[in-house]
């Protein structure tokens, strides 16, 4: 079926706490003012990209994972696994927290609960993220929320551009303002806010918390997940292994010139935070602009990459039906 890229079209969602950043970044066509979140690469039923090329143009990617499971290597599952975001916090996100795959089974009837992973792609100059807790009980977490004690209880990190994060589920977490970010995560969108700022929408209402719930989910105490990026110069381009771990592997492609012909080992989620690049498959040259994210299917056996740009690369690490 398809011997080349499958090119999506960004589907955009409006938050309490987005802007106008990815305009600036991408030359998007932003519906609205309040854009926080990008879903670049997403077969959820609360948003999915429509294909914009090949013989599946103008239908989406849930509808080609579920009536054309060749292009994903015959992965098993009812839902594609991953969501590819990039987000826009012109204001701080909430603190929040999301359950692991069990809880999200037994608790809200769905499949994937929510690890996720962020590579900073810019900040600006003081820029904080939320990452973690001082509580050592659970008695101490609650007693500190119920106190409004959030200074003493949020573990606050500075961020720059080039940082990443592994935020497993049950890691309380928020990304600050003036941090732009791409997320690699489960194909979910269950969150738990902890805490909002008391912040109210348009309405003058303030959005829902789920203190419960959260402290149910949560990690206490926190731990940091240990993650270790290594470099190499591979394919002839610099090859940046960000995380792998039971549900996904990222890494960060930085490519100067041509690269050597590379295998593709299923099917492979690609955004391109920088640059212009050409991706050439079979004889045939396919060009992809900064702010593009497609996919390589696995009926693409290898492929080459020239120009300059910076991609995210992803892939699943779930289990395959072999078929």
């Amino acid at each position: 079926m398809y011997k080349e890229p499958i090119m999506l079209a960004p589907l955009f969602k409006e938050r309490i706490w987005g802007g106008t950043k990815l305009k600036d970044m991408y030359g998007y066509a932003l519906p609205s003012e309040k854009i926080g979140e990008c879903w670049a690469i997403s077969g959820h039923e609360n948003g999915t990209n429509e294909i914009r090329n090949g013989p599946l143009a103008g239908t989406t990617l849930k509808q080609a994972w579920e009536d054309h499971r060749e292009l994903f290597a015959g992965e098993e599952g009812e839902e594609f696994p991953l969501l590819t975001k990039i987000l826009d916090a012109n204001d701080k996100l909430s603190v929040q927290v999301h359950p692991d795959d069990t809880y999200a089974e037994e608790k809200e009837n769905k499949t994937y609960g929510k690890t996720e992973c962020w590579y900073v792609i810019d900040a600006e100059e003081g820029a904080q993220i939320v990452f973690g807790h001082h509580a050592d009980t659970e008695e101490e977490f609650r007693q500190r929320i119920e106190n409004g004690e959030w200074e003493k209880l949020l573990r606050y990190v500075n961020v720059q551009a080039g940082d990443f994060f592994y935020v497993p589920s049950g890691t309380i977490h928020a990304i600050g303002a003036g941090v732009r970010i791409l997320e690699t995560q489960q194909n979910s969108d269950i969150t738990y806010r902890v805490y909002d700022y008391d912040r109210t929408d348009g309405n003058g209402e303030k959005r829902e918390l789920h203190l419960e719930k959260s402290i149910e989910v949560a990690k206490i105490p926190h731990e940091d997940p240990v993650t270790e990026r290594t470099e190499s110069i591979e394919k002839g381009m610099k090859r940046e292994h960000l995380i792998s771990e039971q549900y996904f592997s990222v890494e960060h492609w930085d490519v100067h010139g041509s690269t050597e012909e590379i295998v593709n080992p299923s099917y492979l989620l690609l955004s391109l935070l920088e640059g212009d690049i050409v991706v050439r498959t079979g004889g045939e040259s396919h060009p992809v602009r900064k702010g593009d994210h497609f996919i390589i299917p696995a009926t693409i056996d290898s492929f080459t990459l020239e120009g300059t740009g910076e991609l995210i690369v992803s892939h699943s690490n779930k289990e395959k039906s072999g078929g």
